[in-house]
């Protein structure tokens, strides 16, 4: 992956280094694709709270905790997590540059969950009370912001058919496949990324076990679709993954 830009402080910030920057900024999702006139991408900028950096195993915010910024992420990874009745955690996702946190609590004030670095991270705080603001004078941030809503409705959708309907290898091939596209759409490579999470926190995340998710990379591996070096995945046969995934093939050893 890219390395991420170094910190510049927004005073000296101006149009053309934000526009040069957003490749590897998370806020080229709220102004770039939108076709904002420099006009508005300055009033955008100029509702920036700051570069907040967050430190690996940090959480950025916790559940219950007033809600008053969103975070875009600008490098680094984040998960999501819940903890149920019974004291266990609960991963609800797993959060990369170029995506927004916080979203969760909109609609009651308060955070619904925790959000913790899976390593060093930085994300820009986005004041939302000034972002609100910001969609009155921009209708075309509105849509766009409302657009983001959707996707993670969508994804929130996808995750409970992954977990409800899905044999455990489907659902392993399935996050390597959504990890792959999401990169993809990063300008990172599709086919050879390092997994930030643990394995214990992919089995968590799939309802899988951690020796489930270990025998899994090993049969995935054995078929020829991934080659594994630590943390390291490289994606050989990509077609052959996205049919596991889709349920039209599957992965010869068991069925955890």
């Amino acid at each position: 992956m890219s390395q991420p830009l170094p910190y510049v402080p927004q005073s000296s910030i101006n149009l053309g280094a934000l526009k040069a920057s957003c490749s590897s900024c998370s806020m080229h999702q709220l102004c770039l694709p939108l076709g904002l006139e420099d006009n508005e991408i300055n009033r955008l900028d100029q509702i920036i709270g700051g570069r907040r950096r967050v430190a690996k195993d940090e959480r950025l915010y916790k559940v219950d905790q007033p809600f008053r910024n969103l975070y875009a992420i600008r490098f680094g990874h984040f998960k999501t997590y819940q903890v149920n009745a019974r004291g266990e955690e609960q991963i609800t996702g797993f959060q990369m540059a170029g995506e927004l946190l916080g979203m969760d609590a909109i609609s009651s004030d308060h955070h619904h969950c925790d959000a913790v670095a899976l390593e060093d991270s930085e994300v820009c705080e986005i004041p939302f009370e000034r972002l609100e603001d910001l969609f009155g004078h921009v209708p075309t941030l509105l849509r766009h912001f409302h657009r983001i809503m959707s996707q993670e409705i969508t994804r929130e959708q996808n995750v409970m058919l992954l977990l409800g309907n899905m044999r455990a290898d489907q659902r392993f091939a399935a996050f390597l496949v959504n990890l792959s596209t999401r990169y993809a759409a990063r300008g990172y490579s599709s086919t050879s990324f390092a997994l930030r999470m643990s394995r214990e926190d992919i089995g968590n995340y799939l309802g899988l076990t951690i020796e489930s998710v270990s025998r899994l990379l090993s049969r995935f591996k054995k078929q020829g679709c991934i080659k594994v070096d630590k943390r390291e995945v490289t994606i050989i046969d990509p077609v052959q993954l996205k049919a596991i995934a889709a349920g039209t093939e599957s992965c010869p050893g068991g069925s955890d």
